[in-house]
């Protein structure tokens, strides 16, 4: 399993942060178990050899006169020779009989010590003997009724088939011990590999698409927290990749849309220049288109200026009471001529003579131009564009229905965006409708669009009635709730 480290990665963080951890309880459980069975083992032989010398207690009773002779017969008729020593001690210190039948000589019995200091009487004693094995002893003190020490019996068993019991627990504890830390190490490797591959992963495509490769994409299928992070990053990208499109859409849309007026202007400029003093009427159509070309660069730099305005924030709105008729019917005017020239029939119908709205002359003047506009570029000769205005409770309803080529239904839902145009043979930046949409917003109101592709489109925007506070009867609701519910009630009466 290949897994690259890093000091600073989270491999290594989880090695030092958690692995070293659990080594250090694992070595902790281990030894605490080693010591706790240890002890309970020793404990044990300690119990049953004590068990085993118990019929060396009849020495209590036997007195003075009778103790060399009932430890005789004790000795002699001990039955656990196999499993411990027993050693019979008078008052001098001397052993008198064991149940081997052979003498110590020169074995020290620190336990006998320690007996004759304790109150009980009784001493213990784990270590090596004088032949250097590990043994374990225990004495027990006889004393007469006066409270004399008549001597003592004492007992010793062999360590080697207890330690070497004890030993295997322990190395069998440690191993168990290895194997676990062996199996989380390994899972643990499996489980950050899973993370960091993915990561490495999500950071080079990261940095393909930084450094402007939209069409990177991260190839990993789960069902967890990294693959909806990978689903996030290849959804952001596919994003950037068609923001990216639409900004290049734009640039090329903007770009055409300033070069044509720019030709136009420089050709009829250099025409109407050599033609001074000898074809004025030609230098007068020349200065013409120069100024209509110019209105027109005008109008788009406008339409950019207010793009940024928007992005930033700073797209503002000076309200004051307007006649919303007079503004629809002055931009409708403005494409009467075009649209008789283009064979268009432009038609207004059922336009009250007064609505006041409360709102920025200029910029509801701007969306009406942008929406009419709209409706003239993509109708085609012999077409209809209907402008009509009623009112609806406390809202003016305007649309402006075409019978041009219509907006597919996958692009509807996006004609409003930034740099999006469902039709990018016709003229046009992207932007006019992302503007409209903000600066309607900006007045409360609502822009909708309803449209079928080969039949046509339908613009209908909602803005809140004005009425003076002098005149008001009843307290109004909130405008945009107002706008809201009057669009629902539109589209149940379209519907």
């Amino acid at each position: 399993m290949q897994l690259e480290l890093k000091f600073k990665s989270i491999a290594m963080r989880w090695f030092f942060n958690m692995f070293l951890i659990m080594v250090a309880l694992v070595v902790a459980v281990c030894i605490v178990s080693s010591v706790v069975y240890v002890n309970i083992y020793n404990a044990r032989v300690y119990d049953l050899a004590e068990d085993y010398a118990s019929s060396f207690s009849a020495l209590e009773s036997a007195g003075e006169q009778g103790f060399y002779t009932t430890a005789v017969n004790l000795a002699t008729s001990f039955e656990h020779k196999d499993k411990i020593e027993v050693q019979v001690i008078d008052s001098e210190g001397t052993v008198l009989v064991t149940t081997t039948g052979f003498q110590p000589i020169g074995e020290k019995m620190p336990d006998y010590e320690k007996a004759l200091s304790s109150v009980q009487g009784v001493g213990s004693y784990m270590g090596k003997n004088s032949s250097g094995e590990e043994i374990l002893a225990s004495t027990v003190i006889i004393k007469s009724p006066e409270g004399k020490v008549i001597g003592a019996y004492r007992w010793v068993t062999s360590m080697k088939k207890a330690n070497r019991n004890n030993f295997f627990f322990i190395v069998m504890i440690f191993l168990v011990g290895i194997l676990l830390l062996a199996v989380s190490c390994l899972s643990a490797l499996y489980f950050i590999k899973s993370i960091v591959r993915p990561i490495h992963d999500v950071s080079n495509t990261a940095r393909k698409i930084a450094s402007g490769d939209f069409k990177a994409r991260i190839d990993i299928n789960k069902n967890d927290e990294i693959g909806e992070l990978c689903d996030t990053i290849n959804y952001m990208a596919t994003e950037l990749d068609r923001a990216e499109s639409m900004k290049n859409d734009f640039i090329s849309s903007v770009s055409h849309e300033l070069r044509t007026p720019l030709t136009a202007i420089r050709g009829w400029g250099e025409t109407a220049l050599v033609s001074l003093g000898t074809d004025n009427e030609l230098v007068k159509r020349g200065l013409e288109v120069v100024l209509s070309e110019s209105e027109r660069l005008s109008g788009l730099v406008e339409d950019l200026l207010d793009f940024s305005r928007m992005e930033t924030g700073r797209l503002t709105v000076e309200s004051s009471p307007v006649d919303v008729t007079a503004l629809l019917l002055e931009a409708a005017n403005m494409y009467t001529e075009l649209s008789r020239q283009q064979g268009i029939d432009l038609i207004c119908a059922h336009i009250p003579e007064t609505i006041t709205v409360l709102g920025d002359k200029n910029r509801l003047k701007q969306v009406f131009i942008n929406i009419i506009d709209n409706a003239v570029k993509y109708t085609e000769s012999g077409g209809q564009v209907l402008i009509e205005q009623s009112v609806d409770e406390a809202c003016v309803r305007i649309s402006v229905k075409d019978t041009g080529v219509g907006i597919p239904s996958q692009d509807l839902d996006r004609v409003k965006e930034k740099f999006y145009k469902a039709n990018k043979t016709v003229r046009g930046s992207g932007i006019g409708l992302a503007v409209a949409d903000e600066i309607i917003k900006q007045h409360q109101g609502l822009l909708f669009i309803e449209s079928a592709e080969n039949v046509g489109t339908k613009v209908v925007i909602v803005l809140p009635l004005y009425v003076p506070q002098e005149e008001e009867v009843v307290e109004l609701m909130d405008s945009s709730d107002i706008a809201q519910e009057a669009a629902e009630e539109i589209e149940e009466k379209d519907e």
